[in-house]
């Protein structure tokens, strides 16, 4: 019997709080556990478990050797699936997702580079505004822009971002530079719309106090893209990721306003579900993305 075979039983034993528990996970009979218990204690010639009718308690020892267990099954793990990331690291499928505008401008481009670098890898992308269950839809990876709360994910930072009040230099010379976020109500703000009205206010950060202000104007869309193209054409401004107005802003067709009052937490970010052992395909195709997007001068490309 190895001691890998002992220590491994041990463990799930004293996670599991049974014999019986633990045998169910292992797939094998509680008699075969305790016998692996049993030859794991007469080998160290200490009691790692009191045993009784009631159940099952760990003692002084048996806690402090569980932790060191835990350690080494967690390296041991580690180096196996390290071995096993390198052989068969790039192959299979990856899907991902990603807001439509940002996904055809900034992910697209960058798909068949990539798949030059791994041609054993099968793609996948889906590209829209919709919020997707990552999990239940069965994606791999998520690129977002703004802040990720959900703990069940983690989420990686691939460029900082924030979000900006802009319009063109005539919009302001024409109706004037609002000095507080408040003043926007005076303004023609272009906003996403929900069934025929504004979904949401305009979030701004003062004094470390995140607030909404509700905008309004005579024109509004669910589509990014059209929404910005109206705020280029000077029709009235807009609340814009930095990330699409870099371009503009070098070229003096738009200007910022408000930037004190920006919240600065939207960052582009690369979501996946926690899990014990990160994909080679998702931690690759990450770092791809994050090399692409820190080269000098890359947003103000256009």
């Amino acid at each position: 019997m190895s001691r890998y075979t002992e220590i491994r039983s041990f463990a799930l034993i004293a996670e599991k709080g049974s014999f019986a528990a633990a045998a169910q996970v292992e797939g094998v009979t509680p008699i075969i556990l305790g016998r692996r218990l049993d030859a794991l204690e007469k080998r160290l010639g200490v009691r790692l478990m009191h045993r009784s009718t009631r159940g099952l308690t760990l003692t002084d020892l048996g806690e402090q050797f569980l932790e060191q267990c835990k350690q080494l099954l967690h390296d041991f793990e580690m180096a196996e699936a390290s071995i096993s990331d390198q052989h068969n690291a790039m192959r299979g499928h990856l899907v991902v997702s990603a807001p439509a505008s940002f996904g055809r401008q900034h992910v697209a481009p960058h798909v068949l580079e990539f798949k030059k670098r791994y041609p054993d890898l099968r793609l996948s992308f889906n590209f829209t505004d919709s919020v997707i269950d990552l999990v239940r839809e069965g994606y791999d990876m998520g690129i977002r822009v703004g802040a990720v709360y959900d703990p069940n994910y983690v989420a990686v930072r691939l460029f900082p971002n924030q979000r900006v009040v802009c319009g063109t230099p005539d919009y302001f010379a024409r109706y004037g530079v609002p000095l507080q976020p408040e003043e926007l109500v005076q303004h023609n703000c272009l906003a996403f719309n929900q069934q025929g009205g504004q979904q949401h206010g305009w979030t701004f950060l003062r004094d470390g106090q995140m607030f909404s202000v509700r905008v309004q104007g005579d024109l509004d869309c669910n589509d990014g893209e059209l929404l910005y193209d109206w705020v280029k054409q000077g029709w009235g401004i807009g609340w814009r990721s930095t990330w699409e107005i870099q371009a503009e802003i070098k070229r003096g067709e738009l200007v910022t306003v408000l930037d004190d009052y920006a919240i600065s937490d939207y960052d582009i970010q690369a979501v996946y579900q926690q899990q014990r052992y990160l994909p080679a395909k998702i931690r690759v195709f990450t770092d791809y993305l994050r090399q692409i997007y820190n080269q000098p001068g890359y947003w103000e490309q256009g």
